[in-house]
């Protein structure tokens, strides 16, 4: 080869995906809810307690805003105001103005627990889904809901839009990107997605992956869809929770996502968790990374090698894994996509001195 000829450049591969921890934080009790900004170092939970704590990112110090009757299950910030908005097991829905740090408003929503919220990225909506699993009939199905399971709120004056009908219990709910549709998943993996200006129901499917019937410890069912999110462009409805096992109260069933084309007629099933990607466990969460070229999902581990996987948005391919030593209950990146938090909880322990353990955990990892 004389010198004027080229030689071939020599391949390098790609450096790895990394997920390193940075911080992590205590919080009074176990993390049900969790939200931040798109801007700033503060973020937000909801907690076992009942309490509703201001979190400082950096240094872990947090405050209490607010307090539910009973366990809070949801807190999320409304795009375009100084409101954040939070639910629980009382049933209530809770507007704090963070300007004033005080609550301006409480909407007795539900009868029952208000099992999950959501918020539409224009700031007009809320929504909160409720459902007690009540057997009816002899082959244990759920009971007809005793109140509308799906509730559609103004977001500034709390007013309630809509009453939409659901097999309860309806344990997730996701507004599209543009605001227009809210989609609902229940405890027998049955999905409706609605209109929001109208309360029109326009799609609906069943997948039964995610119920869990009981036969080893009783008769029943359990799981459910856990986490109902749409894809970044509105076309396509992912759903988590825990694939189906003899024995439901063990959470042993398997760490499973699916994919829809909604807007199909009928929907169809476009993708799904590799059974060689996944163990056992309840997954609770799902998140797209701002670039929207992959998503995560995380949970409970009961047997595996993850807790927290990372999955590639157009093949459905796990690239990367973690254990994160506690159950995830949400996942959420930093608005430049140059973080993840986790937030839930390590096991709550016993109480000291009458005192029982910080158990909340807030987990921040950087990408790269």
């Amino acid at each position: 080869m004389s010198d004027t000829e080229s030689k071939p450049t020599p391949k390098t591969e790609a450096p790895a995906f990394k997920a390193e921890l940075l911080c992590e934080h205590k919080l009074p009790a176990p993390v049900l809810g969790f939200d931040l900004p798109a801007h700033g170092n503060t973020c937000y939970a909801a907690c076992l307690d009942g309490g509703i704590y201001e979190v400082d990112a950096e240094s872990g110090a947090h405050s209490q805003l607010g307090r539910h009757e009973s366990y809070a299950s949801s807190v999320h910030l409304i795009p375009g105001t100084s409101l954040l908005l939070s639910g629980g097991y009382d049933g209530a829905l809770r507007f704090y103005d963070l300007a004033q740090r005080k609550t301006i408003r409480t909407v007795n929503a539900h009868r029952f627990w208000s099992w999950q919220t959501a918020v539409s990225s224009d700031g007009r909506h809320v929504a909160s889904v409720t459902g007690q699993y009540q057997c009816g009939g002899y082959k244990y199905e759920p009971a007809p809901e005793t109140e509308p399971s799906v509730k559609l709120l103004d977001a500034q004056t709390g007013e309630i839009v809509h009453s939409l009908s659901h097999v309860p219990p309806v344990q997730s709910v996701a507004f599209s990107p543009d605001g227009k549709f809210i989609a609902a998943g229940n405890l027998m993996g049955e999905v409706r997605v609605w209109e929001v200006a109208t309360g029109k129901q326009v799609s609906t499917f069943a997948t039964p992956s995610f119920t869990g019937w009981g036969i080893i410890k009783g008769h029943y069912y359990t799981g459910g869809i856990y986490a109902i999110n749409f894809a970044p462009d509105g076309e396509q409805l992912l759903v988590c929770g825990m694939g189906s096992t003899t024995d439901p109260a063990a959470g042993n069933g398997k760490q499973l996502w699916q994919r829809f084309a909604w807007r199909e007629h009928p929907p169809k099933q476009v993708g799904a968790a590799k059974d060689d990607d996944i163990g056992r466990g309840l997954m609770e969460t799902l998140a797209f990374h701002p670039a929207a070229k992959y998503f995560v999902m995380a949970g409970r581990l009961f047997n595996g090698k993850w807790n927290t996987a990372f999955f590639d948005a157009d093949s459905g391919a796990l690239f990367h894994s973690l254990d994160a030593k506690m159950r995830v209950t949400h996942a959420r990146f930093h608005s430049d996509g140059s973080q993840l938090f986790l937030a839930g909880t390590t096991d709550q322990g016993k109480k000291k001195d009458g005192k029982a353990p910080e158990s909340g955990r807030i987990k921040i990892f950087q990408l790269g």
